[in-house]
């Protein structure tokens, strides 16, 4: 029987008791209190830690360590942070892993541009792949269940993929306005294959054994939904650009402001991608209203993305554009980024549009071993949904396979909701736990989720 056991009510103690045994480590002085907020300015070095801790039976034991260290210089632009490195190592004993570095700085480079940088190595065994266009694409629990008499395998709805992932980008303000002009690079190396079921099997009872079968992925190969030169992934060169209106009052966790971008995301046939060759347009508008100051605040995020030019290959079809992407696994709608308790890559189209609204309660603030510490409540509701499918031709799947897998239905909203609690030191590190309620049984059932920042 499969078990699924992800830090909880543990997580969220661990991640405490290790901000503060990390946290408490400072490179610098913080003997400056600010009038205002009553917070100690930090200077110097200042980070956190979390252990990443968890199992799953089919991909094995997770661990590692994820931390961001922040350098707050002199402390004159404190809560803001000189520069920020964030990185994250984990393994599982099946051979998952996670390998980051992300880099971020509005000082570094002279003439106000502002730098970030993401070097990404992911191996995932088990990707969540539900196919195309949300609610027209059957998600049956059955299939996954051992108990059903319909189960297949409880790694149906899965692929293998390992990504290399690099990316560069440029922010530059323009004068005195709170405009930002971006341009970026990126680069993505995806290598997908069918689940090693084989790999996966090593080790297990026999009642646990994973079944020889075809999953989804395998079964979209065949009947050519994924076209053959798409199938096994590919090398794709980005370049990026586009223009941010921010007055946010803060970044980690703004009381008050507005945050929009549009963002314009390329794979040029010029720089190599000439089976490829596609553009994404992205438009995302945030704000953030005060309730009560520095108490509660309402948070909500509008956006929408879709391809204006050239055919997107599946496999990239499911990434979120934006200006600043600190999330490890940043995939589409669906998990821990976007609709939370909704399956991860579930809502996957040409193009969609999704909302996020929150409350944020700050019910708690204190000063411990020299650092600032708040505690935050939230309460939340997610929803996207596909304004452009992408195109489905089942002249060659069977009859009985359609039944089971296609639906006919009008494209809905996918919704979810749910709650939080956020544990943040020094206003930039924030331990992050959520857990989200599908709103539809056809979206799965629930998921929780352990980040570190805000949504958005």
């Amino acid at each position: 029987m499969k078990k699924i056991l992800i830090l909880s009510a543990r997580a969220m103690i661990l991640g405490l008791v290790m901000i503060i045994a990390f946290g408490s480590v400072s490179f610098g002085q913080s003997d400056t209190t600010a009038a205002r907020s009553k917070e100690k300015v930090k200077t110097g070095l200042n980070f956190g830690a979390l252990p990443a801790v968890a199992f799953d039976s089919d991909i094995g034991f997770q661990y590692g360590l994820l931390f961001n260290l922040f350098q707050y210089g002199d402390g004159s632009v404190y809560p803001d942070y000189r520069w920020s490195l964030y990185a994250e190592w984990s393994r599982t004993t099946k051979g998952s892993g996670i390998n980051q570095l992300f880099f971020d700085s509005k000082y570094l480079l002279p003439h106000n541009i502002r730098i970030t940088a993401d070097f990404s190595f992911l191996t995932e065994q088990a990707l969540d792949f539900y196919g195309f266009n949300g609610y027209e694409s059957v998600y049956n629990t059955a299939f996954t269940e051992k108990k059903d008499p319909g189960y297949i395998s409880r790694v149906f709805y899965r692929h293998d993929r390992k990504l290399a992932r690099i990316t560069l980008d440029f922010q530059k303000k323009l004068a005195d306005l709170p405009l930002r002009v971006v341009l970026g690079y990126g680069y993505f190396n995806s290598q997908i294959k069918s689940v090693d079921i084989d790999k996966l099997n090593k080790g297990k009872d026999e009642e646990d054994l994973l079944p020889e079968v075809e999953g989804l992925y395998d079964k979209y190969v065949r009947w050519g939904l994924i076209p053959a030169e798409e199938a096994d992934g590919g090398s794709l060169n980005f370049l990026k650009t586009g223009l941010v209106y921010d007055t946010r009052d803060n970044e980690p966790n703004p009381n008050r402001g507005i945050w929009s971008e549009v963002v314009i995301m390329s794979a040029p046939g010029f720089l190599g991608n000439k089976e490829n060759a596609y553009t994404k347009l992205a438009l995302t508008h945030r704000q953030y209203i005060t309730l009560k100051k520095d108490l509660l605040t309402f948070a909500y995020r509008l956006g929408w993305q879709g391809t204006i030019d050239g055919k997107a290959p599946f496999y990239m079809q499911p990434y979120m554009v934006n200006t600043f992407t600190k999330s490890t696994k940043n995939d589409g709608l669906g998990g821990a980024r976007s609709l939370r308790g909704i399956l991860r890559n579930r809502v996957v189209g040409d193009a969609f549009t999704y909302g996020n609204f929150e409350l944020r309660y700050k019910f708690l603030k204190f000063q411990k071993w020299n650092q600032n510490f708040y505690l935050s409540l939230n309460g939340f509701s997610d929803m996207g949904m596909i304004t452009k499918t992408i195109p489905v031709d089942m002249s060659l799947i069977p009859e009985e396979e359609k039944i089971g897998l296609f639906t006919k239905t009008d494209q809905g909203l996918h919704v979810s909701y749910g709650a939080g609690l956020r544990i943040a030191m020094n206003q930039n590190f924030i331990v992050a736990v959520d857990y989200g309620l599908a709103g539809d049984k056809r979206d799965g059932s629930k998921g929780m989720y352990i980040n570190l920042g805000f949504l958005f």
